[in-house]
């Protein structure tokens, strides 16, 4: 048995505890959560830290195999031409791919991540994830924006599916500018058939040309498509933003992640909330600022009613993969943005999303969240020191 005694234990299912004790097995299981030392400690055998624990944190949004882009995208110029880029860049030595995306899954792990929602269009991920301590849930990615394609799509995903089982796995929609109605459709299908059992995780309103495209069918898009020689002449202005026209297409027997929600509003929210479909919120601030210089308007999505999570985006996009630097963006940010509540993002919410609440995200007697230990705060503020170290 282990112990920790910390200035302050965020059990992220209660309040926080001053002066906590968590007590754990050889296994990482816990034991006890306290403010008092647990019964049968032998004397001498707690460990004193300074700082806060907390269970270890959850990011539900990365693309693992684009770690070898780190760096060589250049930041701020927009989502297509990041898009552009990232399509031209991708296609690396496999070699360099699958060291990159090890190096990746080792400092995640270091950096107190204990699960992680991927986005994969390929199999390159399956032998490290396969080896990984990190709990992998992969979002096998389907692009086709052209009817025609639907078919053929889906079911290369569903072979990319299989590949992947018995891990975790799990056939998603990129986003809405890259799915066609009948790809959407298929999804759907295949949700309704099989509820509860495919996680559903798409990119969001990343950029302001995303609803501009969908109301009226102009903007940078129509430049992107043509790039990659895509006919839309098929396509008809929607008349309002690229959220509110795929929901209605999406399954209600699932949870659905939004990823990013750089350009989401006030309208879109409320439309959201005339549906009956399982949405939950995922932020990936620095990414958001790496690509178009913004931030989701993050105050509009409190006290909602829906699951926030967090998550780094790849590192295309992103100078590392740590859940705690998302954390400081967006309470440097949005002050208002408690540690605490950051921490439930971070934690809980991300389990609950990818169906593994059950063993991580809380500190609770019979879990293995993984616990971290985040020094360098301000009272409970985050600051440019803050840092986090795994302690399990």
């Amino acid at each position: 048995m282990k112990i920790f005694r910390a200035d302050y234990v965020f059990p992220i299912s209660a309040d926080p505890i001053k002066n906590g004790y968590v007590a754990i097995d050889d296994e990482g299981k816990i034991i006890a959560v306290s403010d008092q030392i647990p019964p049968g400690a032998e004397h001498g055998s707690v460990e004193q830290l300074s700082g806060i624990i907390t269970p270890g944190f959850i990011n539900t949004h990365c693309h693992v195999e684009l770690s070898h882009l780190q760096g060589k995208v250049a930041e701020k110029e927009g989502l297509v031409a990041f898009i552009k880029s990232i399509q031209s860049l991708r296609n690396a030595d496999p070699k360099e791919i699958e060291a990159a995306a090890v190096k990746a899954d080792a400092d995640m792990y270091e950096n107190g991540i204990v699960a992680v929602g991927d986005i994969s269009n390929s199999n390159v991920t399956i032998p490290i994830k396969a080896k990984s301590k990190i709990y992998y849930h992969t979002f096998v990615e389907t692009f086709g924006f052209t009817p025609d394609r639907a078919d053929a799509v889906f079911q290369g995903a569903l072979d990319l599916v299989a590949q992947f089982e018995p891990q975790p796995c799990s056939v998603t929609p990129h986003a809405p500018y890259s799915v066609s109605k009948e790809l959407f459709k298929l999804i759907k299908r295949y949700c309704d058939d099989h509820p509860n059992k495919n996680l559903i995780s798409m990119h969001n309103q990343e950029c302001e040309d995303e609803n501009k495209f969908y109301r009226y069918k102009l903007g940078s898009f129509n430049d992107l498509y043509a790039h990659f020689g895509i006919d839309i002449s098929y396509f008809k202005p929607q008349a309002r933003n690229s959220l509110q026209s795929v929901v209605p297409l999406l399954t209600s027997k699932q949870d659905i992640l939004m990823v990013h929600n750089t350009c989401t509003n006030l309208k879109d929210i409320y439309f959201i909330k005339r549906f009956d479909r399982r949405i939950n919120w995922c932020f990936c601030p620095n990414a958001n600022v790496y690509i178009e210089g913004s931030m989701p308007k993050v105050d509009l999505f409190l006290d909602q009613g829906f699951n926030i999570t967090l998550g780094t985006d790849s590192l295309a996009s992103n100078s590392k993969l740590c859940i705690l630097s998302e954390m400081r963006v967006l309470q440097a940010k949005f002050p208002s943005l408690s540690t605490e509540r950051l921490l439930q993002w971070a934690t809980i919410n991300g389990a609950r999303f990818l169906g593994i609440d059950k063993n991580k995200g809380s500190i609770e007697p019979g879990k293995a969240p993984g616990l971290n230990l985040i020094t360098g705060l301000d009272g409970l503020k985050i600051t440019p020191e803050t840092k986090v170290k795994r302690l399990v």
